[in-house]
């Protein structure tokens, strides 16, 4: 950390950043935070862009939003894409896939398509390209989007509501986080990567130790990973429960974004790095949480239930729930073990797999392809083996990776290499487990169901994913067995030929034609000519043609009804509502999905047969709250399809001791009240009345909970001021905001001079019109 002396206010690394965009601070303490970097994907802008269309709204900043698909898209050879009917054969996924298609040549946003090199998974892309820069704020519809706190950004996931609002206002509203500070002592061992760092650490705090923080993660063994390690890290902090992760860039940092099509050139980026420079936590500065992990205890490190905190050192065994005293963790532990098929006490090592995942947001970079072609050279997968996947993050991933030969090294070995995308992550596409198959797989989340209906995964490192499709079990990767040198090549996603291609696309647009000549005809040579994009400043504020009028959302004063008793902790959004109803454009029809994995089983004719779950006996089917006694409630992914079936169903205000963040954010923007009551007054309390089947009232305005005969149960309960206006007054945070434009367009004067390196033309990314080919043969995006 650089010495700065004493600082009469030292501020953290998350302090500063949140700072530096704050638009508006009401009386409530809530903030207006402006966004410099927003990400869009096939699966939650939809409904936010039809929101659009009803107000009769425009997207704010064209030049800050980029769009590209990953979740849905087949991961297939491309070579004989023509269309997208023909080639996406999933009804569902081929609607959103051209539905966001269709919305950005309506608003006119850019966009990396199929058949476009650069598309990718959008964390993949937006750091590949410079988009993602030091000290900016990013947000995608994704819950994944701390990983771009690697580069000392404040990132993070929203939901669809949200996605709608930074479109319509290019701001978002906020609370203030508290900080956590994670500082990794030491240096890491020879063969354990950041994936074993991070699933350490959440073994360690629990996927509910980071709720309602930031975590800025340090110490040299943090200093000493390379960008896409430190990527891989604030990618799963999500995962922990917080709300970001958080690096402090340094020289690695800024060598990785040099020169990167987006980044900042010449006097911009002078300016820019000593900007740069000074995001880092002070000495003195406050941290509301600290915790110190010596780097000498992480060892080779696997999941083995159906939480990411679940995990443990490759050397240990399947844990015994006859060990564990507290009786919702052990009856969680128990649910886990006979969802994932183990035995307590059998060693992790002795544990076989039918197939191998090495691709998602988390570790699909060079680096982490790099490291599993190490592994595999020379070998050949398992018989035992059924599929091994090798999905790189980025078409120009692909693109290096085939020309350093790893595609060959994969498919010598036996592994399928496929195209860019989420692939087997989360199975919205057709890249799935079956029912009871067991994946060595390098995503982030084990949740049940996550790779298919019943599947069975186990998070682990690059390296060790590949190792087992290999041994067909699980193994200790320092025990394996090279056929070559284990030392690891420095990283450089794109060589120097690779950026000017890429350079030259974007400004392909720009150069005149000649008489007669079309786009689709220019040569290899004429391209690699084009100058590269220049970064101007913006002379004119943006103006939305939006009403500055909140609209109308349904008024919660109080709510009168059955409480249906939920006895358990860390209840996802992948168990609120299946990723196979996520496949829809509207924010209605989400019932039949609500809890859908715990409210039917198949008969033998494939027909759903209700289960004794809560939701399914009388009188909870017409239960309007949910009264839940464990932590983390809602914990997982930013989708906001998890409360839009909760409030379909007809609940409406859910109580728990702790909840997701961002599901917590979600459920206020959809009138739901998530209310946050100690689990002590809960079980005391409001559990017995629930499960009797008597009526609790919630009382808002007096933030009270009643018992069936109007007694008070719960005196007092906290909700934030402003959330609770909006909510008892019906209030549309979008117009809300666009009220306060004078305040948006004073910040957006300010931007353009201190931070003018984050500023373009009319846009930052000229969009591929037309079809152009590459050296390499491939065609951008035709439209």
């Amino acid at each position: 950390m650089p010495s700065t002396g004493e600082i009469k206010n030292p501020k953290t690394l998350y302090d500063k950043v949140f700072e530096d965009h704050i638009v508006h601070k009401d009386e409530s303490g809530s903030y207006l935070l402006y966004i410099d970097r927003h990400l869009v994907h096939e699966v939650t802008s939809p409904q936010a862009f039809e929101g659009l269309k009803n107000a009769g709204r425009v997207v704010r900043r064209k030049d800050c939003t980029l769009a590209t698909v990953d979740h849905n898209i087949p991961t297939d050879s491309r070579k004989n894409l023509t269309t997208l009917d023909k080639f996406i054969k999933q009804d569902d996924s081929r609607l959103q896939v051209k539905t966001l298609e269709q919305n950005v040549k309506d608003f006119d946003v850019t966009y990396f398509g199929m058949k476009d090199s650069r598309q990718g998974i959008v964390h993949v892309v937006g750091p590949e390209q410079g988009f993602t820069l030091p000290g900016t704020t990013v947000v995608c519809g994704d819950s994944h989007t701390s990983t771009h706190g690697a580069f000392g950004s404040l990132a993070f996931g929203i939901g669809t509501s949200e996605v709608e609002h930074v479109l319509a206002t290019q701001t978002i509203i906020q609370a203030k986080s508290k900080n956590m500070r994670i500082t990794i002592e030491g240096e890491l061992d020879e063969g354990i990567t950041s994936k074993d760092l991070v699933l350490h650490v959440i073994g360690v705090i629990g996927t509910a130790g980071g709720t309602g923080s930031v975590i800025e993660f340090a110490g040299k063994a943090i200093e000493d990973l390379t960008m896409e390690a430190r990527m891989s890290i604030c990618n799963m902090a999500i995962e922990a429960g917080a709300r970001a992760g958080m690096i402090r860039p340094d020289e690695t940092t800024f060598k990785y974004i040099e020169g990167r099509p987006l980044a900042p050139k010449g006097e911009q980026w002078t300016k820019a790095l000593n900007y740069w420079k000074t995001l880092y936590s002070d000495e003195g500065a406050k941290f509301d949480y600290e915790i110190v992990i010596k780097a000498k205890d992480i060892v080779p490190t696997i999941t083995w239930g159906t939480s990411p905190q679940d995990a443990l050192p490759i050397t240990a065994s399947v844990p015994d729930p006859e060990k564990i005293e507290d009786p919702i963790k052990k009856s969680g532990m128990e649910r886990a073990l006979s969802y994932m098929g183990l035995t307590p006490n059998v060693p992790l090592k002795d544990i076989k797999i039918d197939k191998v995942f090495i691709g998602s947001c988390t570790n699909s970079r060079l680096e982490d392809l790099r490291a599993a072609a190490k592994v595999v050279k020379g070998h050949k997968k398992s018989d035992n083996v059924k599929l091994a996947l090798v999905v790189p993050g980025s078409g120009l991933i692909k693109l290096q990776a085939e020309k350093e030969g790893l595609d060959r090294i994969f498919e010598e070995a036996g592994f399928s290499w496929r195209e860019a995308g989420c692939s087997m992550c989360l199975g919205m596409n057709p890249d799935i487990l079956d029912p009871e198959e067991r994946c060595a797989s390098t995503s982030n989340r084990n949740f049940e169901g996550r790779q298919g209906a019943r599947s069975r995964t186990h998070l682990m490192s690059p390296a060790m994913a590949a190792a087992a499709g290999i041994a067909g079990h699980f193994v200790d990767i320092r025990e394996f067995e090279y056929k070559e040198d284990k030392s690891q090549p420095k990283i450089a996603i794109q060589s120097e030929e690779d950026a000017e291609l890429q350079d030259a696309v974007y400004e392909h647009e720009k150069k005149p034609l000649a008489d007669g000549e079309s786009k689709d005809e220019l040569e290899e040579d004429e391209i690699k000519d084009i100058p590269p994009p220049d970064h101007t400043v913006q002379e004119t504020p943006i103006k939305t043609s939006a009403p500055a009028v909140a609209a109308a959302m349904e008024k919660f004063l109080t709510v009168e009804g059955v409480a249906a008793p939920l006895d358990k902790a860390n209840v996802d959004t992948d168990a609120i509502i299946p990723k196979q109803f996520l496949k829809t454009i509207k924010r209605t029809g989400l019932k039949a999905g609500l809890f859908y994995e715990l409210r039917f089983v198949k008969d033998d004719k494939g027909k759903d047969v209700e289960t004794d779950f809560v939701l399914n006996v009388e009188p909870y089917r017409s239960a309007s709250i949910l009264c839940v006694t464990g932590d983390n409630f809602g914990c997982g992914s930013s989708r906001e399809h998890a409360p839009w079936a909760l409030k379909d169903f007809g609940i409406r205000s859910i109580i728990a001791p702790s909840f997701g963040d961002i599901f917590y954010n979600n459920s206020f923007k959809n009138g739901l009240l998530p209310i946050r009551i100690d689990q002590d007054i809960i079980l005391s309390k409001l559990y017995p009345v629930a499960t009797s089947g008597k009526k609790l009232t919630i009382d808002l305005p007096n933030q009270q909970i009643l018992g069936p005969d109007k007694e008070v149960l719960v005196e007092h309960f906290e909700v934030e001021d402003f959330r609770k206006h909006c909510l008892i007054n019906g209030l549309d945070d979008i117009g809300i905001t666009l009220q306060k434009e004078e305040f948006i367009n004073k910040y957006e004067e300010m931007r353009r001079d201190r931070f003018s390196f984050l500023e373009g033309g009319s846009k930052l990314i000229v969009p591929a019109r037309g079809t152009k080919r590459s050296r390499y043969g491939n065609k951008a995006q035709e439209w």
